[in-house]
């Protein structure tokens, strides 16, 4: 049982809290020290932006962290040197997030190979297309164990909904929107049909929640809908302030308890 699927079999009756962050930033070695205190706070699972120069679903707030990430230099080869400490001072799941751009010029198979080597459970590129990673990529994710995350939008089909579910090996990423990162989550009818046609689905891989998500209600919300809920811009937010360390267990406090 790898780790996700290990803490979803132990947490099946509470809220499972995600945290995105770019690497990189605020400062170029600061992944780490971010990744071990989200865990000690009591975040379930991790996201680690790659920055990108272009990251077109992203929101004025991860794109300014990607901005600033790439200022101070951070690149994939510069992560995953970072990152071979990751199971020293991290035992919850992590992701890697990014664009398929970043991923090609580093090399898929070598990127598989390293996320593995340094113990990352998984990647999340918006931008790969479905058919070419199940035609090009996907002896590759699998023969290094590491699940590639499909996103599903309220405009995704049922038909394309089971396909993407029958291709994954970790979770399902359900854009609370088609809108980019960082707006609020509202409760509308049209949105929690759209979470209810994926319920009645009954999908075999777990369903997390991103895209909106910044309080206490919206996580509740979303969790309520899902299996988890991811927060980003939020919490990148609170990565503006010079004491962003010591401010983690108040902001996790803040989402899970109100």
């Amino acid at each position: 049982m790898n780790r996700l699927s290990q803490l979803f079999s132990n947490k099946k009756d509470k809220d499972i809290l995600s945290i995105y962050f770019t690497a990189g930033y605020p400062h170029l070695e600061s992944t780490l020290d971010i990744a071990e205190e989200l865990e000690k706070a009591g975040a379930d699972f991790l996201e680690i932006g790659f920055p990108y120069s272009d990251p077109l679903a992203d929101g004025p707030v991860i794109q300014h962290s990607s901005q600033v990430a790439l200022q101070n230099g951070m690149t994939l080869e510069i992560l995953f040197e970072q990152l071979k400490d990751l199971r020293k001072r991290v035992s919850i799941p992590v992701y890697l997030m990014g664009y398929f751009n970043t991923v090609l010029q580093y090399g898929v198979e070598r990127f598989c190979k390293s996320c593995a080597e340094v113990g990352v459970d998984g990647a999340i590129i918006p931008d790969l297309p479905m058919y070419e990673y199940e035609e090009l990529y996907a002896d590759t994710f699998k023969d290094n164990c590491i699940s590639n995350i499909f996103l599903v939008s309220p405009q995704t089909t049922d038909e394309r909904i089971r396909k993407i579910d029958s291709l994954s090996t970790g979770f399902i990423y359900l854009l609370s929107s088609s809108a980019t990162t960082g707006k609020d989550l509202k409760v509308s009818e049209e949105r929690l049909s759209y979470f209810q046609r994926i319920k009645a689905l009954n999908l075999k891989n777990p369903v997390v929640i991103g895209f909106g998500i910044s309080n206490h209600d919206s996580f509740k919300q979303a969790a309520g809908a899902a299996d988890a809920a991811i927060i980003g811009s939020a919490f990148v937010r609170q990565l503006e302030n010079e004491d962003y360390l010591e401010r983690i267990p108040k902001f996790i406090n803040s989402i899970k308890e109100g």
